[in-house]
């Protein structure tokens, strides 16, 4: 069902939980992964021009940091990849480009309080991606990641 899983992050708690729910679906269905975070150029050109070249510096490192720690969660070989430009619009074409079954991320990334519901790029991915996006919001302190457990006799 799955060949090729993208999954997108930032580095953040919502893309973490993504990053362990795309691998295992990796897992269950031995599909290849592919790992992909952008330096978000509006980001860059938004702050003072003598701060750019750091912006985009320190933005970059964050990527590196982003993917090294998803290739360490994974039992296999995961392709990563930076990339510069508008998020949604890169993983967009980078799900086309590798032609990915399914492209995973996390419903807020860094700036997520600022979005109700949806992050905007995952939002923006959510209405434009040609392939299906599975996105998986970050647990808040108090929710359980375990399933509920039935008691016997379906009590």
């Amino acid at each position: 069902m799955f060949e090729t899983i993208v999954v997108a992050t930032d580095g953040s708690g919502s893309a973490r939980r993504a990053v362990d729910t795309a691998l295992d679906l990796a897992a269950r269905f031995d599909a290849a992964v592919e790992c992909l975070y952008v330096v978000d150029e509006e980001e860059v050109s938004s702050s003072p021009e003598r701060l750019q070249d750091e912006m985009r510096t320190a933005l970059e490192e964050r990527g590196q940091e982003a993917v090294a720690t998803v290739r360490a969660a994974a039992d296999r070989e995961v392709r990563t990849e930076i990339r510069a430009g508008r998020p949604a619009s890169v993983i967009d074409g980078y799900a086309r480009e590798v032609n990915a079954d399914v492209v995973a991320m996390g419903t807020r990334g860094r700036h997520g309080e600022n979005r109700f519901l949806v992050g905007s790029v995952a939002e923006r991915v959510v209405r434009t991606c040609p392939v299906p996006v599975l996105t998986v919001r970050q647990l808040a302190a108090d929710e359980n990641t375990e399933a509920p457990v039935a008691a016997p006799g379906g009590e």
